[in-house]
């Protein structure tokens, strides 16, 4: 039988995240959503608490770094032993992420130390690898100018001199790039091999030969910052690559795209903390107005602004349910790709569905900056954009189903 409720373990820390969305992201919202690029100096305080969590060992807040927890060994034996289940990093990393995106979703990728880079190092990360870069905070470089949603066609190239890597190339829309320790970019090391020698590399935030020309201006979550990064015979150290510098053209993209799996369910739990958000405040205006949303009775017999609430909570419901099936296939070992895409499609449609409805049914109050309902909108459009586009995830679902290559279905 499948238990839906979330694990007591994870409870804890899930409640936690939702009183730092509460407690701290809500009040300051509005006023990082007006002074895009001012830095969040409140979140210097979360950077110490995390610091101090991630030593005492209690899961980490933001959850973006998800992924590489691991119960203990008694825990897994009996999970095992009662229902061969298991709920560790990933299944948390989501439900903090929703818990803080619920408070703000800018003010979450805002967080130190929790960047989309961190989920990428803890997916394919080796053990030495997770020593030296386990507190850092990272950011993930993969767009360019040239291409958005086709990841296949990076030109930014890493060439082996003696035992530094030295990257040339520019990457747009990256979150957290100014702001960052260190940035995990993709790069080809022989464009003759194409996708396949696509590899991922911890680059430092003051490596030689990196820059940060300037900073995106944004319709949404504006407390993050996105930034141009420019690598112009950037030098790393030879070992900053993740994974094996072996190209494998057997394995294809699949070992550099295995970052996906971890981190797509992650953006889903943020667009689906959103959709709470904006669910929560539109039924609170109904009720005022004095609309009732009743379970008991149809939806064609009910308030046409109900019925519509009613349309929308099911579609929210069905998004985080199978948001929460992907994290818990990637704690348990099991093959995710197909329902980490289909949670990121799901849950950033329905974002961007719920919380611009809830700005039309709340009518002028939705409209204006009275409440945050408006900002909430312009926020999760984001949501179903980065980590790959609606677009993409519903292609590659299509090709997942039908047995169909990249060749053979575009």
């Amino acid at each position: 039988m499948i238990n839906l409720e979330i694990p007591k373990k994870l409870k804890f820390s899930s409640n936690q995240a939702h009183q730092v969305g509460s407690q701290l992201f809500r009040p300051i919202s509005r006023k990082y959503d007006k002074a895009e690029h001012e830095y969040p100096v409140e979140l210097d305080t979360m950077a110490a608490m995390i610091e101090g969590l991630a030593d005492s060992g209690t899961q980490k807040i933001g959850g973006a770094a998800g992924g590489r927890e691991e119960d203990s060994e008694d825990d897994k034996k009996h999970a095992t032993e009662l229902l061969g289940n298991s709920n560790g990093g990933n299944m948390s990393a989501l439900l903090n992420a929703l818990e803080t995106s619920w408070g703000d979703v800018g003010l979450m990728l805002s967080i130190p130390y929790q960047g989309l880079g961190n989920a990428a190092i803890a997916a394919v990360a080796t053990d030495e690898q997770l020593q030296r870069f386990g507190k850092v905070w990272a950011a993930m470089a993969i767009t360019e100018p040239s291409f958005g949603s086709d990841s296949a066609a990076v030109t930014t190239t890493a060439v082996l001199d003696g035992d530094e890597w030295v990257l040339n190339g520019e990457k747009i829309f990256v979150t957290a790039g100014d702001r960052c320790t260190h940035i995990v970019v993709w790069a080809s090391v022989d464009k003759s091999l194409g996708r396949a020698a696509i590899k991922s590399f911890v680059v430092p935030r003051d490596a030689p030969g990196l820059s940060v020309p300037r900073l995106e201006h944004k319709l949404g979550i504006k407390a993050s910052d996105t930034a141009v990064v420019v690598l112009q015979d950037c030098r790393i150290p030879a070992d900053n690559i993740l994974g094996s510098p072996e190209v494998n053209v057997q394995k294809g993209f699949a070992g550099v795209m295995q970052t996906f799996d971890n981190t797509r369910p992650l953006v889903a739990g943020m667009a689906v903390g959103v959709g709470r958000a904006a669910l929560e405040e539109l039924r609170r205006i109904l009720e005022e107005s004095g609309i009732e949303i009743d379970y008991d009775t149809p939806a064609y017999n009910q308030h046409a602004a109900a019925a519509e609430f009613l349309r929308l909570e099911a579609d929210w419901e069905a998004a985080y349910l199978l948001s929460l099936r992907a994290a818990w296939m990637a704690d348990n070992k099991k093959p995710n790709s197909t329902e980490a895409s289909m949670s990121k499609a799901k849950a950033g449609r329905m974002g961007t569905d719920v919380t611009l409805k809830a700005v039309e049914l709340a009518g002028a109050i939705g409209y204006s900056e009275h409440t945050l309902l408006e900002k909430w909108a312009r926020d999760s459009k984001i949501l179903d954009i980065f980590e790959g586009t609606q677009q993409i995830q519903q292609l590659i679902v299509a090709r997942r189903i039908l047995g169909k290559t990249s060749a053979e279905l575009k």
